[in-house]
């Protein structure tokens, strides 16, 4: 099975965490991607034939039995698939004396870098795991000369880090030498600040292996001038990679400037599971018998092979949406798990938790 995105995989290996054998008859094998599947292949036709020493009888056979069904499958397979492949199997049945026996094989939705052939009383899931951690890092900032809000997304999260005033006072009603004597020290004071910025920006982000850019956001002369003056050190000035017209430099103004970014996160997580529900709503409102959103009404679509994308909120009830997204692999659809992150996945676990948007009217 082909793991779209983290979330998939998170549900995917909790499952597999759950899974204890009663002896080391768990196999894992994990072929690297490039990897040549036929080698791996051969490597377990050899395991077999060391298995048949196993002393324990029931051991011997669990181990026997995931061993041929694991070659079965690799003998199924051309060339190993562009992620590599992650494949565990084994009987996990609860109950002693009784079989289960399971495999799931998993492309990963990112490059497996390791080569594994293990049998253990657990699945080998580390290599797996790392995939979640957030592999990408960007530091926000919206300000003007009033407020600034420093911030990070990570993979669908948008944090707080900071929030500065520069106490610098709105206007003067003196005029003559009383105004420029308040104009000077107010560009002082904001210089200030804008140093100040440029020390927490320094703080929080300096030493951020992660950290692949930072955008920044704000009235269209305060950004500018903070940037064009380059307060920023310069490993952090050369990480800017983007500027936007906001008008909120609070927390508000940290979304919309992400919002704003969207041409520079195209590929990140939080743009695409915005756009998809974007598109759920968006059609549920113009054509609502596009769209369905009640288990009764997506279960019914899906018996008719009807669903072009099935869209579950992570927090849905666990069984039904294991049973959804089999109806789903049944017809081919496309399934996505949103988080509730965004805004509109909050809004999309509220309506239902569930929805699919359809190939044709049921």
């Amino acid at each position: 099975m082909a793991i779209k995105n983290k979330l998939e995989l998170e549900e995917l290996l909790e499952e597999l965490k759950s899974f204890k054998g009663r002896a080391t008859e768990l196999i894992s094998v994990l072929i690297p991607a490039g990897y040549d599947v036929n080698a791996v292949q051969r490597q377990l036709e050899a395991e077999k034939s060391t298995a048949k020493n196993i002393k324990s009888t029931s051991t011997r056979k669990n181990v026997g039995d995931a061993l041929d069904k694991i070659v079965r499958h690799l003998k199924t397979l051309k060339q190993t698939p562009i992620n590599g492949l992650a494949i565990y199997c084994g009987n996990v049945s609860m109950v002693e004396g009784q079989d289960n026996l399971q495999m799931w094989d998993i492309e990963p939705p990112q490059a497996l870098k390791v080569r594994i052939y293990r049998c253990d009383k657990e699945f080998i899931l580390e290599p797996l795991e790392s995939m979640l951690e957030v592999s990408e890092v960007f530091g926000l900032l919206v300000m003007d000369r009033k407020e600034a809000t420093i911030g990070v997304l990570e993979g669908k999260k948008i944090e707080v880090l900071q929030h500065l005033t520069s106490g610098i006072p709105s206007k003067v009603r003196a005029g003559g030498q009383s105004s420029q004597r308040f104009h000077r020290i107010t560009e002082g004071l904001t210089k200030d600040f804008y140093k100040r910025i440029a020390d927490e920006m320094k703080n929080n982000f300096f030493e951020k292996p992660k950290l692949k850019g930072i955008l920044v956001g704000g009235p269209i002369p305060t950004k500018d001038e903070f940037l064009d003056n380059e307060y920023l050190m310069t490993p952090l000035q050369v990480k800017v990679i983007g500027r936007k017209d906001i008008g909120n430099t609070d927390e508000s103004g940290l979304k919309d400037l992400v919002e704003a970014s969207q041409d520079i996160l195209a590929n990140q997580e939080i743009i695409h599971e915005k756009k998809l529900l974007e598109k759920f709503f968006t059609t549920l409102g113009e054509k609502p018998d596009f769209v369905k959103y009640k288990e009764e009404g997506i279960k019914k679509a899906l018996q008719y092979g009807a669903v072009d994308t099935l869209i579950l909120s992570k927090n849905l009830d666990k069984p039904l949406m294991k049973e959804l997204k089999q109806l789903a692999n049944n017809i081919n659809s496309n399934i996505e798990v949103v988080s509730t992150e965004t805004t509109e996945g909050e809004q999309f676990e509220k309506l239902s938790g569930m929805g699919a948007l359809l190939r044709f009217k049921v």
